[in-house]
């Protein structure tokens, strides 16, 4: 109790969403309890009982500290008249103002919660290693839900199994390898693990393409790396391409493709993955992006042009997606790393997404808390011309139809794909997980989603502790009318700053790229942000990943400009399939809604490290409990009552595949605590506001290039000859292209300066 100046304080009014009420906030070491009475009405229904027979109901309000991201102190002096307030913006959109009568009382309890809040110092002192669940959930063990042999099994792959040209590499069991990488490493039987120990030092923090799906009736696979370390050299690695190679080959045996459909791309609906019903006619929101999309891939294909005819679904156009806008990608080569140079894949087409960075969604998410921040003090509804300024809606959007064009290739076009972003654990891990939910009915379950999280989220290392910010900050933290360490701005909110000339500098030297005062870094290679410079002449070049914050003995905080809502987005995706294919999904919104809320809860302990040797090396399935004990105890709770469970790909709905339909996607009003009539009641049609295509047509791509050709951005040069000196002007040259609307795919109408602000903003 050494951080609880009060532990409890009387007659104090609570106001959320207008309404009002008056009780006793409780402190305690992991929750603010808010408790009153509720006055019964008489059981006839006429009313209230009269004073002395009024039987009063006591009722809390629960906020665990964690889970509060913005913390404001208004104090009123007692001649004003006024009571002093703290205001409290949580992750989960709660949003509640705590009256009090005395000023002194109100900033003991602002310290009491800053410091139980952003003064812990370890993941260990949190909530998840104190609970002690109650029966049922007491009784349930969600650690072991997830078994990686047995999920790799599931897919076809293991020793006994019959041959799908996969093993399971064990070079990462110490995770010595690659420490941000599962133990288990599923890789092509022709690949030995001394090739991947020279591959993966071509791939930013070792993370080197492994496989995450393969797919049951095509053998076509979804793998996932990180970005290669290409640089103005333009470095290039042969066992990384020799692993891709054999990763895009091992399909070539497999006989059990679908029987081709000799229409062209767009000309009939998208057949079911199981490939053995008919065609059907296609779902009203399918055929035009996603055709054009085939259609700009197709442009790439390097199948025999000779008089063969091009049969639909019969030729492979194997992917290799870099989810981030070309620009970024392309800025990277000035520290050493960058995206595939294609001369050197010429058995596959590389893509451009243009899913923007963390700090970009960062930002977005702010924006919407600033048009929902009041509804503490208001009932009113949330203005909905800032809801859509903040680009949400737009981002979500973007994400499913980068899952949508995975999907397409490994179900319909029977290829294979590599996704990879800059470091493979944000974007990467969005684009992987929402194209397994399209492709496999598995994962649609309550049992498969858990497995696909534990698999692409928690086992290939997205950061969670990083993004998610347990330990929070006094960032967040102020007091109405004083500077809290001298940061003028409201924390938590929008800070857009000026870029400043960090392109100049990075272009001048190996270290000390980035000027402070950007607001925004993609790749953090230290825990400082600052990246690295890669010099590939050295055979003993290994990138490693420094220990996350947390591991050591010492103090830590969150780092503010780190976090972003890259899972929070995830879910919000997911729930746009689910309401988009309301009887395809065993669990519900509720469901997703209340695993957002137990991210930041920090009430279990399968959130807070972020990668897979973290969490051994903390023993956290010793010491904490597991957050799928809450939901697998409570599961009648969280199952969707229009749920089919049956797949037949004769007949319409029951497919095994799913689309998403990006022109419908909507506020998740649920989340946000608000009605659908105040979110989504004026239909708004989202627009793509870039991508390629002829007649004014839009696709998420943002570039695509082969060995031979490029279309958009990417067709800028990219191939530099040796030598830094001269590969900085080719770059500069390459970026001044990608603004002179030369070429089709371009965004058309930057200045040279916009430019540069946003390749600023990936490489800070």
């Amino acid at each position: 109790m050494e951080r609880t100046r009060i532990a409890k304080v009387e007659d104090v009014k609570l106001i959320r969403r207008g309404e009002q009420l008056e009780g006793t906030l409780h402190l305690t070491p992991h929750h603010l309890i808010f408790s009153h009475a509720l006055r019964i009405t008489s059981e006839d229904g006429s009313g209230s009982v009269p004073e002395n027979q009024a039987k009063l109901r006591p009722k809390e309000l629960w906020i665990t500290y964690p889970i509060i991201q913005i913390c404001t102190l208004r104090p009123s002096p007692l001649a004003s008249h006024l009571p002093s307030s703290i205001r409290l913006r949580c992750r989960d959109f709660t949003f509640v103002c705590f009256c009090f009568n005395d000023e002194k009382k109100a900033r003991d309890v602002y310290d009491s919660i800053k410091a139980w809040t952003c003064k812990l110092g370890r993941i260990e002192k949190l909530y998840a290693f104190s609970y002690q669940p109650q029966r049922p959930e007491k009784e349930v063990n969600g650690w072991n839900i997830y078994d990686a042999r047995n999920e790799w099994k599931r897919q076809g792959i293991s020793d006994k199994s019959v041959d799908k040209g996969w093993r399971i590499s064990t070079i990462n069991t110490d995770y010595g390898f690659s420490p941000t990488y599962p133990a288990l490493l599923p890789v092509p039987t022709t690949i030995s693990d001394n090739t991947l120990n020279y591959a993966g030092r071509y791939r930013s923090r070792v993370r080197l393409p492994i496989l995450t799906y393969l797919h049951p009736v095509n053998n076509c696979s979804i793998t996932r790396s990180s970005q290669p370390l290409v640089g103005v050299r333009q470095n290039r690695s042969i066992q990384d391409e020799k692993l891709l190679l054999a990763i895009f080959s091992t399909s070539h045996s497999n006989n059990s493709l679908a029987e081709p459909s000799s229409s062209p791309p767009g000309s009939h609906s998208p057949r079911s993955s199981d490939g053995d019903g008919p065609a059907r006619s296609p779902e009203p929101s399918f055929m035009d992006t996603e055709a054009l999309e085939d259609e700009m891939i197709a442009r790439g294909g390097h199948e025999d042009k000779g008089e063969k005819p091009l049969i639909y679904g019969a030729q492979q156009h194997n992917l290799i997606v870099d989810a981030r806008p070309t620009v970024n990608a392309y800025a990277m080569q000035a520290v050493g790393l960058g995206s595939e140079n294609m001369d050197n894949y010429r058995f596959a087409t590389k893509v451009y997404l243009g899913i923007d960075n963390i700090h970009v969604m960062r930002d977005s998410l702010n924006k919407v808390i600033d048009a929902l921040k009041e509804s503490d003090l208001t009932p009113l509804a949330p203005n909905r011309d800032v809801l859509a300024k903040s680009g949400w809606i737009k981002h979500i959007a973007n994400m499913l139809d980068g899952a949508g064009l995975i999907a397409r290739q490994v179900g319909l076009q029977h290829s294979h794909v590599l996704i990879h972003c800059s470091d493979g654990w944000d974007r990467t891990s969005q684009l992987s997980a929402l194209s397994q939910l399209c492709l496999d009915p598995y994962y649609r379950t309550m049992e498969g989603f858990i497995v696909l999280v534990e698999k692409d989220w928690l086992s290939f290392g997205h950061m969670f502790a990083h993004r998610s910010g347990f330990l929070s900050s006094e960032k967040w933290f102020s007091i109405e009318n004083e500077r809290i360490g001298g940061d003028s701005v409201r924390p938590g909110f929008s800070t857009d700053s000026g870029p400043g000339h960090a392109l100049e500098n990075a272009l001048l030297s190996a270290k000390g790229f980035f000027n402070k005062n950007n607001k925004s870094r993609d790749s953090l290679a230290d825990s400082d942000g600052e990246m690295q410079p890669v010099d590939m002449d050295s055979p003993s070049t290994k990138r490693i990943s420094s220990p996350s914050k947390g591991d050591s003995g010492g103090k830590h905080t969150t780092k503010v400009k780190e976090t972003s809502p890259v899972f929070h987005q995830f879910l919000d995706a997911t729930y746009q399939l689910l309401y988009q294919h309301p009887t395809r999904f065993e669990f519900n919104e509720r469901f997703l809604r209340r695993s957002l809320y137990h991210l930041y809860s920090c009430q279990y302990g399968t959130f807070l490290y972020n990668n897979e040797k973290d969490r051994k090396e903390s023993h956290v399935s010793e010491k904490t409990r597991s957050v799928w004990d809450y939901f697998l105890s409570r599961k009648e709770q969280f199952l969707n009552d229009q749920y089919d469970a049956m797949i037949d790909d004769n007949e319409r709905g029951h497919e095994r595949l799913i689309f998403p339909k990006t022109g419908e996607v909507r506020w998740w009003n649920e989340l946000f605590g608000r009605t659908d009539e105040e979110m989504n009641g004026r239909a708004a049609v989202y627009t793509q506001p870039h991508g390629l295509g002829d007649n004014g047509n839009t696709t998420i791509l943002t570039g695509v290039e082969t060995a031979e050709d490029a279309v958009g951005p990417a067709a800028a040069p990219t191939s530099p000859p040796n030598g830094f000196a001269v590969g900085i002007p080719t770059i500069a040259a390459g970026v001044a292209a990608l603004g002179l609307g030369k070429g089709k795919g371009t965004r058309g109408g930057k200045s040279p300066s916009s430019l540069r602000e946003e390749m600023e903003v990936e490489m800070q």
